[in-house]
């Protein structure tokens, strides 16, 4: 079974790699065949789609499971043909598995009603909006919905819900680099549904991005 760099998978659809990027690299619609390649078309192509969500999605907007797909074809549409539908193949990172794909759909059902439902509009002081990013942020990357870009739409999600609240453009280089072993940790404490951690992590995001607190 091949693997990328990042995630182990099994299945067959999405599966595929692109021919002559010695399993490295998904198969897609532009025929990229390097890692560099795709990195640089799907930063370039969330840059784009991250204005238009701006643009789509005002204040008052409650988010639904429909616009978390909307918003990943949006974003890789252009580039993966099964961008926007939620993905067919088990995965796992380092040993943690995600959401087998059969209990998908359920999932994000019960993540609409139960947390996007409670959490946006997102019309919070600082502190309240901290542990509204870290839950919505924790439940959606632990269904893990898509093939690829799940941490990156979570974090779209969390600029928009967080210009609702009247916050600046988020700058997520607490999740980066030195931040990511803390990152991960706090996902997996989310298993136990304790958010604190995560909520730690996005209270600091808040005040990098020069949000009044």
């Amino acid at each position: 079974m091949k693997t990328t760099d990042r995630y182990a998978t099994a299945g067959l659809d999405e599966n595929e790699y692109e021919p002559n990027s010695n399993g490295t690299v998904l198969k897609n619609l532009c025929g990229i065949t390097t890692v560099a390649g795709m990195d640089q078309a799907e930063t370039l192509a969330l840059l784009q789609s991250t204005e238009a969500m701006i643009d789509r999605f005002d204040q008052h907007h409650r988010f639904t499971a429909k616009d978390i797909r909307f918003m990943h074809r949006a974003w890789l549409g252009k580039i993966y043909s099964w961008a926007g539908n939620y993905r067919q193949v088990m995965m796992s990172k380092d040993g943690f598995p995600f959401a087998a794909p059969a209990y998908i759909p359920t999932l994000m059902a019960a993540f609409e009603k139960e947390i996007l439902a409670h959490h946006t509009p997102c019309t919070a002081n600082p502190a309240q909006c901290a542990a509204s990013l870290a839950i919505v942020h924790v439940e959606m990357v632990l269904i893990h919905p898509f093939r690829e870009g799940n941490g990156r739409l979570a974090r779209l999600l969390a600029t928009l819900m967080g210009l609702q609240a009247g916050l600046p453009i988020l700058l997520f280089d607490a999740m980066e680099a030195g931040g990511r072993e803390a990152y991960f940790a706090a996902i997996r404490a989310g298993m136990e549904r304790n958010y604190q951690p995560m909520q730690a992590i996005f209270s600091k995001i808040i005040e990098q991005s020069g949000a009044n607190v």
